[in-house]
């Protein structure tokens, strides 16, 4: 038996596969064998792996300031705010280190509102399968099935309703409600997409009640799904949005935006070590004005199609449900509970591996860096292709 990990608190089931190098969208394991990476740190490196740009960021941020305290301002922290500002629809940025830790600031923030705006109302609607992160309050905001149960007592305030049927959070709608909070894709559910037409009725009816709309962006946001922000595709506009894995690129940096209407913390209500600190602040800035500008915008949709139509294809010749999902977050559907096979298979692949995720045991989640070439892509398929030849026959 392995002893690899024996030193680590065990959180998770790892392969003994030690990476010790990556490049754009390539892994190099210990022993030198290449890996084709699809997972990229769970959408989190939307520049790949080691991209130059953020190389400089650091090694020139880092040589400058690393860390002045939040109780200070400083330029990356100001200059990565107000980029942000100018992308979106929101006034206001708060930066953190995590998407758990952004989201908590937003229900912080969507209460503090509640409490001075609508005579206290503090429950925050979310959906069933959702994930928000790892935190007690998150385990509580999420729909993960059996989450509620690990660590009792559980945060309350937290109700869920179902994606894509906007009826039911009519009915989880009360004057105490204060926020509905959604994913436009909920990945961890098995990237399934909110229908338009309901994301448009939600937007409607939390106005139409004066309750806040969240939008947790943490996986859809800065590129992911084709646009800077997922909200976009859907032509509606959030009250608060949630930003964090492809912010950094690879570095632990997350934010919290709003609208002014809602900017109502009081100083000492809100805060974090490292939030805003110039090191991460600067890289997010660089990987922010490289990946929302137009030109990339188009080589995500372009490449997203190129990936949704070569798993159709390989949907229709193994006899597998079909694909879905939005940009450059995709799934594929299997007919069977072999999910974790393939992963196995894909990633035994010689000479070259290929690295995917199963977050459900029939479906497999596919998140390349956004700047994968054409050829990697078609790389890519042709090795899922073999890995489901061996698992599937």
């Amino acid at each position: 038996m392995s002893d690899i990990g024996q030193d680590l608190i065990t959180i998770t089931h790892r392969p003994d596969t030690i990476f010790v190098e990556g490049q754009g969208a390539w892994l190099v394991d210990e022993g030198g064998k290449r890996h084709l990476d699809l997972v990229q740190g769970w959408a989190v490196n939307s520049l790949g792996h080691s991209p130059a740009l953020i190389t400089q960021a650091l090694l020139a941020q880092s040589q400058r300031l690393l860390n002045p305290s939040p109780a200070y301002y400083n330029r990356p922290l100001l200059d990565l705010a107000a980029r942000l500002v100018d992308l979106s629809c929101f006034d206001r940025v708060f930066l953190a280190s995590s998407g758990a830790e952004a989201n908590e600031g937003a229900v912080k923030l969507a209460r503090r509102w509640g409490s001075r705006m609508r005579g206290g109302a503090h429950e925050i609607i979310g959906f069933e399968q959702g994930f928000h992160g790892r935190t007690l309050a998150m385990m509580s905001a999420s729909g993960k099935p059996g989450w509620g149960d690990l660590y009792p007592p559980m945060p309350g305030g937290f109700v869920k309703a179902r994606l894509n049927d906007i009826a039911s959070v009519e009915r989880a709608m009360t004057p105490r409600t204060v926020a509905v909070m959604i994913e436009f894709v909920q990945g961890e559910a098995g990237v399934v997409v909110a229908d338009p037409g309901f994301v448009r009725d939600l937007r409607a009816l939390t106005a139409e009640r004066g309750v806040l709309l969240i939008a947790d962006e943490v996986q859809t946001g800065i590129g992911r799904c084709g646009h800077a922000f997922a909200y976009e595709h859907y032509g509606i506009e959030p009250d608060v949005m949630t930003l964090a894995k492809g912010l950094g690129g690879g570095v632990p940096l997350a934010a919290l935006l709003c609208k002014e209407d809602f900017n109502c913390f009081e100083p000492g209500d809100q805060g974090g070590t490292f939030c805003g600190n110039p090191l991460m602040a600067a890289v997010g800035l660089a990987v922010v004005n490289e990946v929302c500008r137009s030109d990339f915008l188009a080589g995500v949709r372009a490449r997203s199609e190129q990936l949704s139509v070569g798993l159709q294809s390989i949907a229709r010749d193994h006899g597998l449900v079909g694909e879905r999902g939005l940009g450059l977050l995709r799934a594929l559907v299997l007919p069977t509970d072999d999910a974790a096979e393939v992963v196995a298979a894909a990633q035994a692949l010689a000479p070259v591996g290929l690295l995917l995720n199963a977050p459900r045991p029939h479906l497999l989640r596919l998140m390349p860096a956004l700047n994968i070439s054409a050829a990697e892509v078609d790389e890519g398929l042709a090795l899922l292709r073999r890995a489901l030849r061996e698992v599937l026959g």
